[in-house]
């Protein structure tokens, strides 16, 4: 064999076998961000932390797929029919054209899924990256109904989740009331059903449809389960596009920054809850959680998730808790007073032994007005009293999910077995390309036709649950008069807990001395460590633990840790 022809065919065959492990890695992409999946909570793994796992995927997947086109197109170059080999659709075999549009798809998405065009153009990142239609639909043409059937399954998963967010989030969600603090923070508290079930430590995915109608952005919740039947509060801190937006949406921009409009208009719609199936902060008898500026958001949650169980005596394990909190200037400080938690718990500091440690990092020296309370603006929007937040994904019913995904399964055998024998046998239709589209339609029509029943009679019994726990037409009224009671109650909690406060103006935490003196303060114990922060901050906490345990005595702690953020 000529050398140049042996060095064409061995291009030619690893070009293939990259294209077939490629497809392989595909099956597994789509899974880690089926955000609402009944097997990611089977398994107990949150979004947020799946999520780095499809990131990983992707890149091994587009590098294969990238290294797969480039052998192709190397070595019909040297065999000079390259023009030919790429716009070439056949019925039998593999059609090319489709696969050079799918791989193009594929490429735009990931060259701007990398961290810097993601972290500096997240709207560019966003869109680019519903091109994932495109690349699906021309990779089935591409490769035929018998290849695609090795990534089908994955894909099809991802189709029955997507299918049922969609549903979710067209439902518009009342807003119950809006607080701008001074930091330009804005809380939102959003209105939701009795069954709606969450945690401490989930978070929600918000749509503003004033300022778009295709972008998610996903907010730690900030209040406890127990904080109320029909209210999920929400922190919202101004650091984007987006952001900006909201709060100029909220605020009277001709006016004083504090001054909100008369009638606020906002549109918004919810995905989820999502997070951890169980309380995970509930399994430590103490407890430390480092919180870097609005990352302080889940830990609120947390606090009066604790409160509220002490008061009412249900199961509680911890005891001991040290909230280190970094923030760069002083004006975040009222983040902290957004649950009172004297009112939620009186005397708690009887029952619970609670330190916490507030370093203000870019001010040397406390503001000339501290001591002055700076009031936030509250905003009450009018509601409808029957539009909250929709149970169908999420933390949501088990069984319902369930009969969702073996419903759609049992339709797509069905349809793909009426299309096999009424049609494809019966026409004796051949095309590889025409065959691996049926197979996707024949996923879409099970999931819309069998699975929307099952998703239809679902919303009805979320309705009838609905209508079954409401006494009074005006219970969100009700909640919202005791929120604004909470709010205004701030010197009774000021009081008791000057003592447990500690504020240090001009420096940084230093983990190597907080953890020390935990080590001798706190004994042998299990302590649980939960940090929700930027990366630099998880790293800094990541590293003092594993020193503290290398080196730990036998009268020392044992800490574990535990990374609560959201990096999409």
């Amino acid at each position: 064999m000529d050398p140049l022809d042996l060095c064409c065919f061995i291009m030619l065959r690893l070009g293939l076998h990259f294209g077939t492990i490629g497809l392989d890695c595909l099956a597994f992409l789509f899974l880690p961000v089926a955000r609402g999946s009944i097997l990611l909570r089977l398994i107990d793994i949150p979004f947020e932390q799946a999520t780095r796992y499809h990131v990983w995927l992707g890149h091994l997947t587009m590098l294969l797929f990238t290294l797969h086109g480039l052998l192709y197109a190397i070595a019909w170059t040297i065999e000079g029919h390259i023009l030919d080999e790429m716009f070439q659709w056949v019925d039998l075999g593999v059609s090319h054209f489709p696969g050079v549009i799918s791989l193009a798809a594929g490429l735009l998405m990931w060259m701007t899924s990398l961290h810097p065009v993601r972290k500096k153009k997240f709207e560019l990142f966003f869109y680019t990256h519903q091109l994932y239609v495109i690349f699906i639909v021309f990779l089935a043409l591409h490769v035929g109904h018998f290849l695609f059937c090795v990534s089908a399954g994955g894909i099809f998963l991802f189709i029955l989740d997507r299918f049922l967010r969609f549903c979710q989030s067209r439902k518009t969600v009342d807003i119950i009331s809006i607080k701008c603090l001074p930091c330009g923070t804005v809380e939102l508290m959003l209105s939701k059903p009795t069954n709606l079930r969450y945690n401490a430590l989930s978070f929600i995915f918000l749509q503003v449809r004033e300022l778009s109608w295709l972008q998610w952005h996903p907010f730690s919740v900030s209040s406890s389960p127990l904080d109320g039947k029909y209210h999920l509060s929400v922190l919202i801190k101004v650091i984007g596009k987006w952001t900006e937006e909201l709060r100029g949406n909220i605020l009277n921009s001709s006016g004083a920054d504090l001054h909100l409009r008369p009638q606020t208009k906002i549109t918004a719609s919810i995905e989820g809850p999502y997070g951890h199936e169980l309380p995970y902060h509930l399994m430590y008898k103490n407890l430390i959680l480092v919180a870097g500026g609005v990352g302080i958001s889940p830990f609120l949650a947390i606090l009066s998730d604790i409160l509220h169980r002490t008061r009412e005596g249900k199961p509680c394990l911890p005891q001991n808790i040290l909230i280190v909190w970094a923030v760069k200037r002083s004006n975040e400080l009222p983040l902290l007073s957004t649950n009172d938690m004297e009112l939620i718990c009186p005397f708690f500091l009887d029952k619970l032994n609670l330190e916490i440690h507030i370093f203000v990092t870019q001010e040397s020296q406390p503001p000339l007005e501290e001591g002055q309370v700076q009031e936030a603006t509250n905003s009450s929007p009018p509601v409808s009293n029957n539009c909250s937040m929709s149970v169908l994904v999420g933390t949501g019913n088990n069984i319902w999910s369930g009969l969702y995904v073996i419903s759609s399964t049992l339709g797509f055998v069905i349809l793909l077995y009426l299309l096999d024998t009424f049609y494809i046998n019966s026409y004796d239709i051949s095309p590889w390309w025409y065959k691996g589209l049926l197979l996707l339609i024949c996923m879409l029509a099970s999931v819309f036709i069998f699975g929307g029943v099952v998703v239809g009679l679902w919303h009805l019994w979320e309705r009838q649950n609905v209508a079954r726990e409401a006494c009074k037409d005006d219970r969100i009224m009700v909640e919202k008069m005791q929120h604004n009671e909470i709010v205004a109650h701030t010197d009774s909690c000021q009081q008791n807990l000057a003592s447990s406060i500690k504020t240090y103006y001009g420096s940084r935490p230093d983990f190597k001395d907080i953890f020390g003196d935990i080590s001798e303060k706190w004994g042998c114990v299990d302590v649980g460590v939960i940090v929700c922060g930027p990366p630099s901050l998880q790293t800094s906490v990541a590293k003092e633990i594993k020193s503290q345990n290398i080196k730990r005595q036998r009268h020392h702690p044992i800490f574990h840790f535990n990374s609560h953020s959201f990096d999409l």
